[in-house]
């Protein structure tokens, strides 16, 4: 072999991710796994059965159309329309991805050149590094800081220099909660028209806004032409293991991003398509509960993790809840999230992960509210255990 690293250099620092390294934890240890994000229960029978119908019935088993099977296409524009009054042709402005990741990292690679700059909230998701590093672009943070994590538009505006090309943002914001506002996402979109940035935008957690409402960027005035708009059906449907997600934006943006994307994974998930698209359209009823139901768990486990001695900073919106630790007296999430399967039969996310800088996040520790009722209550109980 030869001497030169196998890893290439755009790459050096992306090892296995802290979601796998604290799940691996949680099976040898039996902890609760309150650590990745994934809910441990399925999503509405009525759509795994419709997911059952197309394979049956021989829908999708076969290689879909590259853009994704027109039911799912029509359903997300019109699921943009019922929702947010947003029109898309879902022929030439919808693009089905596997998943919300692959749709961040084909746009990243379709939108990029090598050495412009793209901007994002810090602390931020982690393969948006990983996406940025492999277009050859370079990553500016703009930190959101405790206790309420609300974006400095001056500092957003400073940052934004001639080499920056696109703000990737995301609301409601993983790991921290936070929701823009109406006037906060006026002021990005002023920028934006101003500096003439794209903007892609991960809206994953769009339905699960607990204490505002949820806008899209591309709703507000000049934004529709330099905006891609990503969701999925991951965390709205609770089905993780599907890996269906979407993109909207204007057909000269989705042919630009469809150009990367068809050398990714091409196509995915075809009988699941069908079904998604079902699930796109079940009534309004539906995401109230699911709002209330994760409301109810955040609020539990939120105020445990206060009893337990945490700082808790309540989230507006996601299934997370982001705490700090120092009030234990500890200064490391590391070292506190490795020992704590021990201490008391929990697996957390230490913060620190998600910053270019871990000493932002050093002290802070995410949870994941996405569980049983009993299952958060269990954790309660074992939180007394600190």
């Amino acid at each position: 072999m030869q001497d030169r690293p196998l890893l290439n250099r755009r790459l050096e620092g992306f090892s296995t991710t802290i979601f796998a390294e604290m799940s691996a934890l949680a099976a040898r240890t039996g902890a609760i796994n309150l650590g990745q994000g994934f809910p441990d229960t399925d999503g509405p029978a009525q759509i795994a059965e419709a997911a059952a119908r197309a394979v049956m019935d021989g829908r999708g088993n076969q290689y879909p159309p590259g853009q994704g099977v027109p039911e799912l296409r029509q359903a997300v524009a019109e699921h943009q329309r019922r929702w947010y009054g947003l029109s898309f042709d879902p022929d030439g402005e919808v693009l089905v991805t596997a998943g919300a990741t692959e749709a961040i990292a084909a746009s990243m690679l379709a939108l990029l050149e090598p050495g412009d700059e793209v901007i994002a909230f810090e602390p931020f998701y982690d393969s948006y590094a990983a996406c940025i590093a492999m277009a050859g672009a370079e990553r500016v943070p703009l930190t959101l800081r405790a206790p309420d994590f609300r974006p400095d538009l001056d500092a957003l505006a400073d940052a934004i220099g001639p080499r920056t090309r696109l703000l990737l943002l995301n609301s409601p914001h993983n790991p921290t909660g936070m929701v823009l506002t109406r006037e906060e996402l006026t002021a990005i979109a002023e920028l934006a028209v101003a500096r003439d940035l794209l903007v892609v935008t991960d809206e994953v957690y769009e339905h699960l806004a607990y204490d505002r409402e949820h806008l899209p960027l591309s709703a507000l005035p000049g934004m529709r032409e330099r905006t891609v708009s990503i969701s999925s059906a991951a965390k709205t449907f609770s089905f993780t293991g599907w890996k269906v997600g979407w993109l909207t934006a204007s057909a000269e943006l989705v042919a630009a991003v469809r150009t990367a994307k068809q050398f990714l994974t091409y196509v995915n998930a075809g009988p699941f398509q069908y079904a998604v698209a079902e699930a796109l359209r079940l009534p309004e009823g539906y995401f109230a509960e699911l709002r209330a139901d994760l409301r109810a768990k955040r609020d539990l486990l939120s105020a445990g993790l206060a009893d337990a001695g945490f700082e808790v900073y309540r989230p507006q919106g996601t299934y997370f809840v982001t705490t700090d630790i120092a009030p234990l007296g500890e200064r490391d999430g590391f070292a506190f999230c490795r020992a704590l399967p021990e201490r008391c039969g929990l697996v957390a996310v230490p913060n620190a992960v998600f910053y270019d800088d871990p000493d932002a996040g050093r002290t802070q520790v995410r949870f994941a509210f996405c569980k049983r009722k009993d299952v958060l209550e269990a954790a309660v109980d074992r939180l007394g255990g600190l």
